[in-house]
């Protein structure tokens, strides 16, 4: 689950990171009082404040979606162009996100920036701190064109976090002397959040040094484990309906995995390993899954008919693909919830149906007789090249 970087920052503050005092606006009357409280009107501070977009992506920057306001006045602007701007960044691909509220920052007095995150590494087993002296850039960007300017420390789950490893990443970041020990405590705290809240990632880009030596967390990205909300309550109250597709909102209600992409072809699987392999095969026929979706190895009839259901609602979709191995799973479960959303929904695109394992052929024999235009097949490479052909109309 992403947080927005309001959130983060709500956490990471409690777990002791330095932040910089900010405010969350609805609206640009809001974003100017909040200029006015964080003393931009007689110049306290740095006198000046950064008006944020909170969306769930990154290059919210070079998007438009942040700007350094000298005024209340300025930030009131600032907000009311941003707030109900559409977003586009390469986060959000070309269709971009809806901007609903703006997070009001204090300025800060900045000498240096870097870029300090922390992974789950699942090729090395651990936990992975990745660092730069490129902060405020792109990481992916500065990988591809300069991958020598980027440490990966891994910090495995025996050790865990030890002091040895803030002085390498100091040392590969070129912070020396007294500082080493004030971004020491920064990244152990950095560490503990990251480990105290089931991080998938933690990046701070940047990770200011201010003119007086003082190391503060300019953005937070978080992002929780789903697997971890039911003990990371405070995360969980922080789910933001608004940015997540309707689909996957009611397929957690009703006890479906479901994830929305780009392509055409619906797939419903049963298991997460063969939901993977599925729209694998699919791209290997020449097809582009619209979805992941894992109806779970119980899933009931009527799981299944709102399966199908939430696949159809995406009308790029032109072609279905179920591929379902039955072992607890029945395979006349199935059917009987393909056929009862198909004839519900009057489906008019191609579906493509591959069963095997327990009540196959009760399965088959009610897929037969349904009298709907459902196209049989008895393995995935035969399913997968007959959706592809059924989609472009071969």
């Amino acid at each position: 689950m992403n947080l927005h970087e309001y959130q983060g920052k709500i956490i990471l503050k409690g777990y002791g990171v330095p932040v910089l005092p900010g405010f969350l606006a609805y609206t640009p009357r809001e974003a100017q009082k909040a200029a006015v409280n964080l003393g931009l009107v007689n110049g306290k501070s740095t006198g000046v404040c950064v008006v944020k977009a909170q969306v769930h992506a990154g290059g919210r920057g070079k998007a438009g979606g942040v700007k350094l306001a000298k005024s209340p006045d300025e930030a009131f602007s600032y907000a009311k162009s941003i707030i109900g701007m559409n977003l586009v960044s390469p986060q959000t691909g070309p269709e971009g996100v809806l901007v609903k509220k703006v997070y009001v920052e204090g300025g800060a007095n900045i000498k240096h920036e870097y870029y300090l995150s922390l992974i789950v590494d699942r090729q090395r087993g651990c936990i992975s701190a990745i660092a730069s002296k490129e902060g405020g850039m792109e990481i992916e960007e500065v990988a591809e064109h300069s991958p020598e300017k980027i440490l990966t420390l891994p910090i495995t789950l025996e050790s865990g976090f030890q002091e040895y490893h803030s002085r390498l990443v100091a040392k590969f970041l070129g912070i020396e002397g007294p500082l080493v020990s004030k971004f020491s405590k920064v990244f152990k705290s950095l560490y503990n959040a990251f480990k105290g809240t089931d991080c998938d990632l933690l990046e701070i880009n940047p990770l200011i040094q201010t003119a007086d030596g003082e190391f503060i967390c300019l953005d937070a990205k978080m992002s929780i484990d789903d697997n971890a909300l039911f003990r990371q309550r405070q995360a969980f109250n922080f789910l933001d309906y608004d940015e997540i597709d309707e689909r996957e909102i009611r397929a957690s209600e009703v006890g479906i995995n479901y994830v929305a992409l780009d392509g055409n072809i619906g797939c419903m699987v049963n298991g997460a390993g063969l939901a993977m392999a599925t729209m694998d095969i699919v791209k290997q026929a020449g097809g582009e899954p619209a979805n992941f979706l894992d109806v779970g190895g119980g899933a009931t009839k009527e799981q299944v008919t709102e399966a199908f259901k939430l696949i159809l609602k995406d009308a790029a979709v032109k072609g279905v693909f179920v591929n379902i191995f039955g072992g607890i799973m029945k395979c006349d479960v199935i059917a009987s919830g393909v056929i009862e959303a198909c004839k519900e929904l009057k489906l008019e695109v191609p579906v493509v149906c591959r069963l095997q394992g327990t009540n196959v052929e009760l399965g088959k024999k009610l897929l037969s007789e349904s009298g709907l235009k459902i196209i049989p097949a008895d393995d995935m490479d035969e399913a997968a090249d007959a959706i592809v052909k059924a989609v472009r109309g071969k």
